[in-house]
């Protein structure tokens, strides 16, 4: 579309803007029907999909585990191509209607954690673990926040216009593509002589800009590797590739997803042992 468009003096919802997920989008909050959550025996019970996002919580939750920590969770899957995270019970959980949601019951009342970067702080505090050295604190809560911030860019901005849009824009993906491989050589500068994101130390930080950048380094987000260039940035290659390798990470990356080879997907997991016996693969047809 090339015609110029005025924008009117107040904007007005009067249909949907297309694209593929433009049945879930509305400019209001709350509830579209009412559906409790389900809820298991653990500690936490964590509502998601393995959306990056998503990935964030289950991968840190796989490596409390893997560390010897009692983070035991049950991860429930939640189909937002379905509206599953308008029902009133997620919406208790997260008034945002986003994945994931956590609900936290290890203390004497149950408390509730939305926002991905909230979760990944709340556990790492919790049991004192993947916040790296006392020293590179605010280092790491940097690298942390850059992360949440510059996910919409990727995400809703680059993702939206190059492969969701009902049909493709010169200059909004020029516009994102532009931020995105700006993101990517602000980590490859940094990774240059950093093993992880904030030194020798492997940290939350590290945990959520994975799902993001690692998957997009790794050509799988969005199909957009060739046209981003990412074989350019070596550095966050390196990073991504030795993060990739870690077990509990390939266990994390494959809780709540629905795509895909059947063996990378756990729709839900309740145990350790369901990745060895509950992928899609195993399960009856």
């Amino acid at each position: 579309m090339t015609e110029e468009y005025t924008p009117p003096r107040v904007w007005t919802w009067e249909k949907e803007n297309g694209g593929q997920w433009a049945s879930l989008n509305r400019p209001i909050a709350g509830a579209t029907h009412d559906k409790e959550l389900p809820t298991g025996e653990h500690p936490f019970q964590l509502y998601s999909l393995a959306t990056p996002n998503g990935q964030k919580v289950t991968i840190l939750f796989e490596e409390l585990l893997a560390a010897g920590h009692a983070a035991e969770y049950d991860a429930w899957l939640i189909k937002i191509g379905d509206g599953d995270q308008f029902g009133s019970g997620f919406v208790e959980v997260n008034p945002n209607s986003k994945i994931p949601a956590l609900l936290d019951r290890s203390g004497d009342k149950p408390v509730r954690v939305f926002e991905s970067g909230a979760i990944l702080m709340h556990l790492a505090e919790q049991f004192g673990a993947f916040l790296g050295k006392p020293e590179d604190r605010a280092e790491m809560l940097s690298w942390l926040f850059w992360q949440m911030g510059s996910a919409p860019y990727l995400g809703g901005g680059f993702g939206h216009f190059y492969a969701y849009a009902p049909y493709k824009m010169e200059y909004p993906i020029d516009r994102f593509a532009m931020e995105v491989k700006r993101q990517l050589d602000v980590l490859d500068r940094n990774l240059s002589d950093r093993r992880f994101v904030t030194g020798d130390d492997y940290t939350i930080a590290d945990i959520a800009i994975w799902p993001w950048y690692g998957r997009t380094v790794h050509g799988g987000a969005y199909d957009a590797g060739e046209f981003l260039d990412v074989q350019s940035y070596k550095n966050v290659i390196r990073w991504a590739d030795e993060i990739a390798e870690r077990p509990a990470v390939q266990r994390g990356r494959i809780v709540n997803k629905t795509s895909g080879e059947p063996s990378e997907q756990l729709h839900e997991r309740h145990a350790a042992s369901d990745f060895d016996s509950r992928t899609q693969d195993k399960m009856p047809a």
